[in-house]
């Protein structure tokens, strides 16, 4: 009987042994089935199938979390409390940018407001 080993040839004289079984033709053939019904290509991805729960009861109660729903949920609620606050700080920043040119401007604005001032004739007009 012959073991799995196999042996590739890379080049002539040059032979390398395989361990593996490759199955890449029959995932071929489910991705084309799948995308020819109009399905994801990776079907844990959906998150109906994640979400969702197993089972309903057919007076109205709520179903009980699913394994892992409620840790899925606590992290979900972490990331958007996350995205909020540095979304806060992204507009703090922005803010306090904007800010300090326009603080930076009027500081320039007022010295050259003090040292321009009419001198002669026009200083005598402004008076009267």
């Amino acid at each position: 009987m012959q073991s799995l080993k196999t042996i590739l040839q890379l080049q002539p004289g040059i032979f390398v042994p395989i361990r593996t079984i490759t199955t890449t033709g029959r995932l071929d053939l489910i991705q084309k089935w799948r995308q020819e019904r109009g399905l994801p290509l990776n079907p844990n991805k959906m998150r109906v199938l994640s979400e969702t729960p197993d089972y309903t009861f057919l007076d109205g109660r709520l179903t009980p979390f699913g394994s892992r729903q409620r840790q899925r949920i606590s992290k979900e609620r972490s990331v958007r409390d996350d995205i909020v606050k540095l979304t806060g700080e992204i507009d703090f920043a922005v803010n306090r940018h904007k800010k300090l040119l326009e603080d930076e401007e009027n500081r320039k604005k007022g010295i050259i407001g003090r040292k321009l001032k009419p001198k002669g004739t026009a200083l005598l007009n402004s008076k009267t």
